[in-house]
């Protein structure tokens, strides 16, 4: 706790000042979170113990500095929540005068512009309302795009008009999306169970991210190839082998996609997992997947008008 006490001795008619400090440690079950009255509904859980600081025998009680006090958490701290210190006021708990100055998921530093009871109080989003017309509806568009996506990889795979076609980039696309999809339908299907595993939450979405990802820098190989194919370029022609080898477009592929992800994991490790198991949308994490798309889309179509120009 810092406190600038000899400031207030300063300022105290008996030249002297003494602050009290106590830690209640089953206060929380009497001034509950509940008490934290929102505008918002929210879950509130204590995040700290019940603390107090008066300062005994004097009527002086102006800080002429903000006091800061240090709350260890006693529960695990939910990243998607918001903190807020408190201090108790007749009959509920506000945040007046109170501000959060730093946090970690260990402790969290507050300040505050008077002493009083203090606590720590996170507030998190309550789940969703489940809406089971829509959820059906999702369950069959899913199940619809998986059978048409395992149809479409037969197709590919065991189906070669001719010799000059590669459909490595179509049947990659469809083992992408169909892996992708079935992960999605498994995650959807067992969330509850799944959600409070947070590192199998987090590895889930990463693989998620994965998955999508390559099926667009595979559809962008694909469209390189068709406008091969088109064109009928002899000197790309000769070096086919050399150079559009399956080989060749599998690491680019899936390559691609997995230096991104791992970029990401490096930058904002916290990034994944979100509620629904898949890219954090806060703190501009999701262009993590929407700017490589953006930037995939934008080669392409800047690619077709350079060539259409030729």
């Amino acid at each position: 706790m810092e406190i600038n006490i000899f400031e207030i001795a300063k300022s105290s008619p008996s030249g002297s000042a003494a602050v009290t400090f106590m830690s209640y440690t089953m206060m929380e079950n009497l001034l509950k979170p509940d008490f934290f009255n929102t505008s918002n509904d929210t879950i509130k859980t204590m995040m700290s113990t019940v603390i107090s600081a008066t300062l005994p025998k004097t009527n002086y009680t102006k800080l002429t500095k903000p006091v800061n006090f240090t709350l260890k958490h006693i529960r695990e701290f939910d990243h998607s929540g918001s903190l807020s210190c408190v201090y108790w006021n007749i009959s509920e708990w506000i945040v007046d005068g109170c501000a959060v100055l730093e946090t970690n998921s260990s402790y969290t530093v507050c300040s505050c512009v008077h002493l009083s009871t203090f606590a720590l109080i996170m507030q998190t989003r309550g789940p969703q309302k489940s809406d089971p017309p829509l959820e059906l509806l999702n369950l069959v568009c899913v199940i619809v795009g998986l059978v048409f996506f395992t149809l479409a990889l037969l197709t590919f795979a065991l189906c070669q008009w001719s010799p000059g076609v590669n459909n490595v980039a179509r049947i990659n696309i469809c083992i992408s999306l169909l892996l992708a999809h079935l992960l999605l339908l498994l995650t959807q299907k067992f969330l509850n169970l799944i959600r409070p595993q947070q590192v199998l939450c987090a590895v889930i979405s990463g693989l998620l991210h994965f998955l999508f990802l390559s099926g667009f820098v595979w559809m962008f190989i694909e469209a390189v190839l068709l406008f091969i194919c088109v064109k009928n370029l002899s000197q790309i022609s000769s070096k086919k082998r050399e150079v559009l080898s399956s080989g060749f477009l599998c690491v680019i592929g899936y390559v691609v996609a997995l230096v991104v992800v791992c970029v990401s994991v490096g930058l904002v490790p916290e990034g994944y997992g979100s509620e629904h198991c898949w890219i954090k949308i806060d703190q501009g994490f999701i262009w993590s997947f929407l700017g490589p798309v953006c930037v995939i889309l934008a080669v392409s179509s800047e690619y077709k008008h350079f060539h259409m120009g030729c």
